[in-house]
């Protein structure tokens, strides 16, 4: 027996971009925090240099490599660090940008990853900061535009 009820297909209605706009703002809380967390960072490169030195003692010979190139920027990278996950934070939070700004942001924790020699370990598979926090930017970077509670629209 054939209805003439529309049929309502998963994702039609406005739900998956209220999801993503959730995961939007919370991923930028996330980020702003990180930021927060390393604000001494803009006086003093130490600790940036510190934990690429303990990346230094355990890197295989390609994450060996790429550090080797970011050791003479290190004030100027460890300023990069905090500015980038503070605007980071404040873009993701309020919308703007959204869709760049998560690209951006996923470039950055992958270059994180990188540095660390932790992109091709199993370890990757289950921390927190990986898969989920990758998964979730690239997801807003594809699908983060004109989502609800933005001031970019």
């Amino acid at each position: 027996m054939p209805t003439n009820a529309p049929v309502r297909r998963a994702g039609a209605g406005p739900e998956p971009a209220y999801g993503l706009a959730i995961l939007r703002i919370l991923l930028g809380v996330f980020f702003l925090f990180q930021g927060v967390s390393k604000i001494r960072w803009l006086i003093d490169y130490r600790p940036l240099g510190a934990q690429l030195a303990q990346f230094m003692s355990a890197a295989t010979p390609l994450n060996r490599w790429y550090l080797e190139r970011l050791l003479p920027g290190l004030p100027l990278f460890a300023r990069l660090v905090v500015l980038g996950e503070l605007l980071t934070g404040l873009a993701l939070m309020t919308g703007f940008w959204t869709r760049m700004v998560a690209g951006l942001a996923l470039l950055m924790v992958l270059n994180f990853h990188v540095a660390g020699g932790t992109l091709f370990q199993y370890a990757f598979l289950i921390n927190g900061y990986g898969l989920p926090v990758l998964g979730s930017l690239l997801a807003l970077a594809i699908g983060g535009g004109r989502l609800p509670w933005s001031l970019r629209k």
